[in-house]
């Protein structure tokens, strides 16, 4: 594996300053163009999959997190609040009580549920400084978090289903776990008790827990059970993945959680005209987009997956003659919605641009000939070089097989 913070910078993906501070990285453009292609996929497989994207502040009164939790267990996480005009404002740690809110301010029936809310938001950890580092571990992130309100009998088929998401992204990154773990409270875990870690009653944790058994084992998933690793209002599925020195983290997650809902007097009315209480399912596919990125270099040593690519196609015109048929490519190409470069004549030789560019999925060299037949002949990333085709099937094919496979037509 690559090490993301020595090669993130070479490849000019994101850096950082110190007048911004420490776990605050910024994107170049390359990285940026990475970035937007993964949460342009992301949204494109929840809206398949029945999300409805939302938007909420970043920004909360403390007596939001009182009420979900977050200030009595968590507290220690987040950043101070901010005084303002008599109120206390803080950073959210977390999308979830937006969520809960955004529920709750519509009545719902049994009919809607499952109600799955997607958001591709930002949110907050007071990070230690020796723990920050690259993407892996920021202060500020972009989370893609969701969250789906359902009937206790849907709650096993839509965490089996976040799974799912989850397996086919991985698929489609060129990633794969290290393990998946089913974090547990405590053994000694004294539900209730304001000093315990947990909020909740036993008999709900046991059931949340005994439902994520049920879909890792249908899922046909090896898993391990960390007692101590839950999140405080609920037990989770932690996907864990490697970094190149070998310590893990987790990614992607999927959690149960009876607490909020019940916090924050969420209902629906049932089938028989009484109120009941949804349960709420948490997940996210790739977690922050940041430690993904951080996993995707790793892995691939920036040689992404051609849909994830910063350049999917660069165009090497042979000498000046041919700089302005390049630049017709080019154009044509960005139709067809590829991120495209030209390597110009005037920037080395053509066996010194083409290593220069050796990460770009596809290459396509231009001399007299392709100027005078309208053609394109194709050098893929594995060295393999295609015979010259009329231009405009080439560049057709090239988006075709820059389009994940998730998200091809069926």
């Amino acid at each position: 594996m690559y090490d993301h913070r020595k090669l993130g910078r070479e490849l000019g993906l994101f850096d950082s300053d110190p007048l911004i501070g420490a776990g605050l990285p910024y994107w170049l453009p390359a990285g940026a163009a990475v970035r937007r292609a993964l949460e342009s996929y992301i949204a494109e497989v929840e809206r398949r999959a029945g999300y409805q994207q939302v938007y909420s502040p970043v920004l909360a009164k403390r007596e939001l997190y009182e009420i979900s939790g977050h200030w009595a267990k968590y507290s220690d996480d987040m950043y101070p609040p901010m005084d303002m005009g008599g109120e206390q404002l803080l950073l959210r740690p977390s999308i979830c009580p937006h969520h809960a809110l955004m529920y709750r301010s519509r009545s719902h029936s049994y009919r809607e549920l499952p109600l799955r809310i997607s958001e591709l938001g930002g949110q907050y950890r007071a990070e230690l400084s020796g723990a920050i580092g690259g993407l892996s571990r920021v202060r500020a992130m972009q989370l893609n978090d969701a969250h789906i309100f359902c009937r206790l009998d849907q709650v096993a088929s839509e965490a089996a289903q976040a799974l799912g998401l989850i397996n086919r992204a991985y698929d489609d990154m060129g990633i794969s776990a290290s393990r998946y773990v089913l974090a547990l409270p405590s053994e000694d875990a004294a539900f209730g008790d304001p000093s315990s870690k947990y909020v909740g009653d036993a008999a709900s944790w046991a059931q949340a827990a005994e439902l994520l058994r049920e879909v890792l084992k249908d899922a046909g998933v090896d898993y391990e059970e960390a007692p101590g690793e839950a999140a405080f209002y609920g037990p989770k599925i932690d996907i864990q993945h490697e970094d190149s020195a070998g310590r893990e983290f987790s990614l992607s997650t999927v959690q149960i959680d009876f607490h909020q809902p019940e916090r924050f007097g969420l209902e629906y009315v049932g089938a028989d005209g009484n109120k009941h209480r949804p349960v709420m399912v948490h997940r996210a596919i790739v977690g922050s987009i940041e430690r993904a990125v951080a996993q995707l270099i790793e892995v691939h040593g920036g040689a992404f997956p051609a849909w994830l690519a910063p350049a999917q196609l660069v165009v090497l015109p042979i000498s000046d003659d041919e700089e302005k048929a390049a630049g017709e490519v080019a154009r044509r190409a960005i139709d067809r919605g590829l991120r495209v470069e030209v390597a110009h004549a005037d920037e080395g030789s053509l066996g010194a641009r083409i290593r220069e560019n050796r990460l770009a999925p596809y290459q396509a060299v231009i001399g007299a000939r392709e100027v005078a037949d309208r053609a394109l002949s194709i050098r893929e990333r594995n060295g393999r070089q295609h015979e010259a085709e009329p231009i405009g099937e080439v560049l057709d094919r090239i988006a075709d097989l820059s389009v994940p496979e998730a998200l091809r037509s069926r």
